[in-house]
């Protein structure tokens, strides 16, 4: 079984108590229709969960096969950056088909962030470098696709609807 390569850590992006006694791992790429299945099950998981579960999202974009996840992912971290991540993470995945630049643009107005400067961003790719350190450590972890589960430190290989991700987190 995989585990996870990188320790769960106050450089990653938390929802919950770093003491909570369930961690929930996840990789993810915006632009992904798994993923974008698998946010409202993971949302309900943590409102059932309560402080029990920390939910950790580290970025695995597959810009082969999704030509603006990596400008998505950018975006998320530029919002992380102005303590806006996950206002943009959720509307990224609520917005999954409208992912080219100029709606990204419009998330950064919607969130209150500088279309300008996220243009300015993106231009420079000043993010990339956060984006691909999770991906090697996702590939590290034995990564190779999305979304992928680790719970408590092991690669949750399981259906991701709500029962069996509930049970698998209980279980560990």
């Amino acid at each position: 079984m995989n585990r996870l390569s990188i320790a769960v850590n106050v450089n990653d992006h938390l929802q919950g108590s770093l003491d909570a006694p369930r961690v929930l791992v996840q990789y993810g790429d915006y632009e992904c229709s798994a993923c974008g299945a698998a946010f409202p099950i993971v949302k309900r998981l943590q409102e059932y969960l309560g402080d029990k579960l920390l939910f950790v999202y580290r970025n695995f974009p597959l810009r082969e096969v999704h030509p603006h996840a990596g400008h998505a992912a950018e975006t998320a971290e530029f919002a992380a950056a102005h303590g806006k991540f996950w206002e943009m993470h959720d509307l990224l995945y609520e917005n999954q088909e409208n992912l080219e630049d100029e709606f990204l643009f419009e998330f950064a107005a919607a969130v209150g962030l500088s279309p300008n400067e996220l243009r300015r961003s993106l231009e420079a790719g000043s993010y990339r470098d956060r984006i691909d350190n999770d991906f090697r450590g996702g590939v590290r972890s034995g990564v190779n696709g999305t979304p992928t589960f680790f719970i408590n430190g092991l690669r949750y290989d399981g259906s991701y609807d709500f029962d069996g991700l509930l049970e698998a987190i209980v279980q560990r």
